[in-house]
């Protein structure tokens, strides 16, 4: 089925952080979403979903409705789903989400793109960003000396004002497509149509 005759796809995500992340993804993967009609909206928290899915859900133009959750919000993602009579079943596991189109990120997107990276190519990554300096007087911080390094790198991403939104995206422009976090490969191609 051609872009023009395919239902459009809506992709929800947490944040805006998210959103951007999602976006580099696909493009570090070769996937142009917008020639797929798939639009990556930030929900601004998720508690939001069970209205954006009804938002969605209730319009002519046979929306197909994806989501990208954090694993340790999945009760909400379950109720949502739930609530709007996506979901019959309670409780789910991952696999039966993912087939609703709905994919867990273990911890959360930051924590996903730091495990695939890994710590090395993340600390490459503020060293080109030129915040390296501040992650090292940040891991010198008492409260920090005896965090995992990752564990370091993904509160740091949220500790000032507009960080998070680029961390993951600086990131996920410098990993191998291969090494891509699972959640968002699999994500990007079921939005597109695309074995994953």
């Amino acid at each position: 089925m051609g872009a023009s005759s395919r239902a459009r796809t809506v992709v929800l995500v947490e944040g805006e952080s998210d959103r951007l992340a999602l976006a580099a993804a696909a493009r570090r993967l070769g996937v142009d979403l917008g020639a797929s009609s798939v639009e990556v909206l930030s929900m601004r928290g998720i508690t939001n979903l069970r209205a954006h899915l009804l938002a969605h859900a209730a319009g002519p133009d046979r929306t197909r409705i994806l989501g990208l959750y954090d694993t340790n919000e999945v009760g909400q993602v379950v109720r949502a789903l739930a609530a709007v009579g996506m979901l019959r079943t309670v409780p789910v596991d991952p696999a039966a989400l993912e087939s609703l189109g709905f994919y867990g990120c273990v911890g959360d997107l930051e924590d996903e793109v730091i495990r695939a990276a890994g710590s090395a190519e993340v600390e490459r990554s503020l060293a080109a960003s030129g915040d390296l300096a501040k992650f090292r007087t940040f891991q010198s911080q008492p409260a920090q000396r005896e965090r995992t390094i990752e564990a370091q790198l993904h509160r740091f991403a949220g500790t000032a004002s507009g960080r998070k939104a680029g961390f993951a995206v600086d990131i996920i422009l410098r990993i191998p497509a291969e090494r891509m976090p699972g959640p968002l490969v699999r994500l990007i191609a079921d939005a597109v149509g695309e074995p994953s």
